[in-house]
């Protein structure tokens, strides 16, 4: 069925955006992807650079499509963009662009820690997006993940930056836990989302099987490097973070972090019935760095 219908993807050009288009290509699957920017065009894909994604443009070449994979989002904010403009105005903007369009499925990455009685600013903002998206009349299923990475992802470009600079900074204790999955399995249940009808209305975490420490993540990941580990005053950090709009981190990014938020991976391997790889094992084997 997929592979006679496209598959619409937003926000393009992003991490996840990018690994996932590149799988569903390589599977013969036709795409219909729209970012804000320029962006590389795989085989079977149909490019749309749009800036405000106008319906008049973008309405008429998304029409009858499978599903609709929606990427775009925001986790830290400026002036410009603020959380509701970007992760809740513009979901509805989505979901109105699905059903002008008689897209029937959407896709919906969220995020782990999202729940009704969150006070984080951008949890906030996701649980309504959820709240549009489950209201919306459509075949949903809704994503809460924990970090994902791979070899470029905004995470694991920052690390290999310190790497370089020869020290890595871990905020506070570097005690708090994640529960990082890898992008190529990521890409893998986002298409089984799509395909399979067990995941019609549901709201699933996606995570990975390893929930370590943030300062066992670091030290696995610089192994074999000369690279200084040096643990920052946290009170620090968040003044720089409310301060320098170009810090590393983010309020929230760091309200996340040390949130110790931990999801259901045993739901996902059920679902899903895969295997995943292990992060752990990534990080010793050097394959992130």
């Amino acid at each position: 069925m997929i592979k006679d219908n496209k598959i619409v993807i937003t926000g393009a050009s992003g991490f996840v955006a990018r690994n996932l288009r590149k799988h569903l290509s390589e599977k013969n699957i036709k795409l219909i992807s729209i970012s804000r920017s320029n962006f590389k065009q795989f085989k079977n894909e149909h490019k749309i650079v749009s800036k405000n994604y106008d319906e008049k443009h973008i309405l008429p070449k998304i029409q009858n499509s499978a599903a609709l994979i929606h990427l775009v989002g925001i986790g830290k904010q400026s002036i410009k963009t603020d959380y509701n403009m970007v992760n809740v105005e513009f979901t509805k903007h989505i979901v109105n662009l699905c059903n002008k369009a008689k897209i029937n499925k959407l896709v919906y990455p969220s995020g782990l820690g999202v729940s009704a009685n969150t006070s984080l600013g951008y949890f906030i903002s996701k649980y309504k997006a959820e709240k549009i998206i489950v209201n919306s009349g459509l075949n949903y299923t809704i994503f809460r993940p924990s970090y994902i990475v791979g070899k470029d992802d905004l995470f694991t470009k920052y690390l290999k930056k310190q790497v370089k600079k020869g020290k890595i900074e871990i905020p506070g204790s570097g005690t708090y836990l994640i529960q990082p999955i890898y992008i190529n399995d990521v890409v893998k249940v986002i298409l089984q989302s799509i395909i399979q009808p067990k995941f019609r209305n549901k709201i699933i975490d996606l995570v990975g099987p390893d929930y370590i420490t943030f300062e066992k993540y670091v030290k696995l990941f610089s192994k074999g490097t000369k690279t200084k580990i040096e643990k920052i005053n946290l009170e620090d950090v968040y003044h720089d973070a409310i301060t320098n709009s170009k810090s590393d981190f983010g309020v929230d990014d760091l309200n996340i972090l040390i949130g110790n938020f931990k999801g259901n991976h045993n739901k996902l391997r059920k679902i899903t019935g895969m295997e995943f790889q292990s992060v752990v094992e990534l990080l010793k084997s050097g394959r992130l760095l």
